[in-house]
């Protein structure tokens, strides 16, 4: 049978498509009320066609932009298209590792291996355990499948209500939380740094209680970063750290003039970079995509009651790839004074081919995962997740190979100077050559678990780094006993890899 002429479909949310024999001959039918993919069930009713008129933002408009790239261009979509993303993506990815690599190093020419860097690394460590149980940094990744359904429907205004379902409580909960923190900051930091004199730990309570509302800053923020992403804007959402990094250099060196050699200058730029470049930012690009406040949305809002169950395996479960840092100033406080900061020092020149390859590559997949899944259109959908693990394992190893040839001289370059002597320089670039192990698992667990969430199968990733995560503990503990902080900085390679390779595992 010959295909059906796209161009003479009546125009209508939910028309006629056509599907395939096991042959490949197309036929004429009806998109079936479910569809199971591995266990999973799609969405009942699949628009693949948007009706009425368009606006030239919002919802509706991206909807009538993704006709141009469904059917026979499917592939385009998901292969030039993702491409196109990917570099944007790299790139801001790029341009944030270098800002928040200059930072690193006015910090460690400032600070350098004192307890002064301890401070600043440990004062983001409870604020950052609130973002991740109150599932932060996963926001984009639970509303963007929401949000995307009713862009497949051309339904605008139902999109604006779950936005507004979600950000009402979320908003709340977090400011809440956020409020009892700060009150409690100096019995918090009592029992998870001990070591710590009364002095310090005062010292530390005090930069705390500066970072504890970015956090809200960084939450909310990722919900107007999902509202983009849902719509294949990439470019806004990748400058928030580059202002974040900006920011605090500048609060650092401004405090360093008027003569303070503390970390407070560093923490007051983290404070007012989240409000600018995560908050402020972020709304002005989702307001350009016609985002609106609706009014009147029940709080019992379906979008919430979706919203909540895909995000609480990601509240309760919390894996190695998130709990990592965390892990390492923990055990790095129990060595000699500066350990934490030289961890961190080698960490963050590690992190630079981890987010522009790893992080690239499962940010810009993401979106495009979400919706071919909801299309229906799985075989694309495999393709795509692919062809993004060839790119991540291909210049992961490259990048590996890169980092452990050149550890020294680029630790050399980059941190030797001020208060950052040769004997420093040795120690983190040992560190460095063990961390750049990890890169290649990075991509494999970045990909995987996008395609899982794209899925909405969010126990799968969440069990198995729950699991990784148990394992890790008793490795991090073992290996820093034999090793010193090289242990540690070896088994966050060996953790991730652990949980990258499971995650691959269940897949296939």
């Amino acid at each position: 049978m010959a295909p059906i002429d796209r161009a003479r479909r009546p125009r209508g949310l939910l028309h006629r498509v056509p599907t395939r024999r096991a042959s490949g001959t197309r036929i004429g039918g009806t998109q079936p009320r479910s569809h199971p993919v591995r266990g999973i069930r799609l969405p009942r009713l699949v628009p693949t066609r948007c009706a009425g008129r368009t606006r030239a933002r919002g919802l509706a408009g991206t909807c009538r932009a993704a006709r141009g790239t469904a059917g026979s261009s499917g592939n385009v979509m998901s292969g030039t298209r993702l491409g196109k993303a990917a570099l944007i993506v790299s790139g801001g990815i790029l341009l944030s590792r270098l800002l928040g690599f200059l930072r690193t190093m006015t910090l460690a020419g400032i600070l350098g291996s004192t307890r002064a860097a301890d401070l600043f690394q440990d004062a983001f460590t409870i604020p950052d355990i609130l973002f991740y149980l109150m599932a932060g940094g996963f926001l984009s990744i639970t509303f963007i499948p929401i949000l995307a359904r009713h862009m497949a429907a051309e339904d605008e205004r139902e999109g604006w209500r779950s936005f507004t379902a979600v950000f009402r409580p979320v908003a709340i909960t977090m400011t809440a939380l956020t409020v009892i923190a700060m009150i409690a900051a100096r019995p918090i930091v009592s029992t998870v740094f001990p070591r710590f004199t009364a002095a310090e730990l005062d010292e530390l309570a005090h930069l705390m209680r500066i970072v504890f509302p970015a956090q809200i800053f960084f939450v909310l923020g990722s919900l107007f970063m999902a509202v983009q992403y849902a719509h294949k804007r990439f470019v806004i959402p990748i400058l928030a750290p580059l202002v974040y990094n900006t920011v605090i250099i500048a609060g650092g060196l401004l405090a360093w003039q008027a003569g303070d050699t503390s970390a407070e200058g560093f923490i007051w730029g983290a404070l007012v970079g989240a409000a600018i470049g995560n908050f402020g930012l972020q709304w002005y690009g989702a307001h350009r995509l016609g985002l609106r406040w609706e009014r009147n949305v029940p709080w019992n809002h379906p979008a919430l009651k979706e919203y909540l169950l895909m995000a609480l395996p990601l509240m309760l479960g919390q894996s190695v790839a998130v709990l990592d840092e965390q892990f390492l100033k923990f055990f790095g406080q129990l060595a000699q004074a500066g350990s934490t900061g030289l961890l961190a020092y080698a960490r963050r020149i590690n992190m630079l081919p981890v987010g522009m390859i790893a992080q690239a590559a499962g940010v810009a997949a993401y979106p495009f995962l979400a919706s071919l899944f909801t299309e229906g259109r799985i075989r694309e959908f495999r393709q795509t997740v692919t062809r993004a693990l060839r790119y991540g394992i291909f210049f992961g190893c490259a990048a590996t190979a890169a980092a452990v040839g050149a550890a020294l001289p680029a630790i050399r370059i980059a941190y030797q100077r001020g208060r950052f002597g040769p004997e420093d320089t040795l120690v983190t670039a040992g560190l460095l050559a063990l961390y750049a192990l990890s890169i290649p698992f990075w991509a494999i667990h970045q990909i995987y678990a996008r395609a899982f969430y794209a899925q909405r199968r969010m126990w799968i990733p969440v069990g198995v780094g729950t699991a990784a995560t148990a394992v890790a503990v008793p490795l991090y503990l073992w290996l820093f006993n034999i090793m010193n902080i090289r242990g540690l900085a070896l088994a966050s390679s060996l953790s991730i890899a652990v949980y990258a390779i499971a995650l691959a595992s269940i897949w296939h």
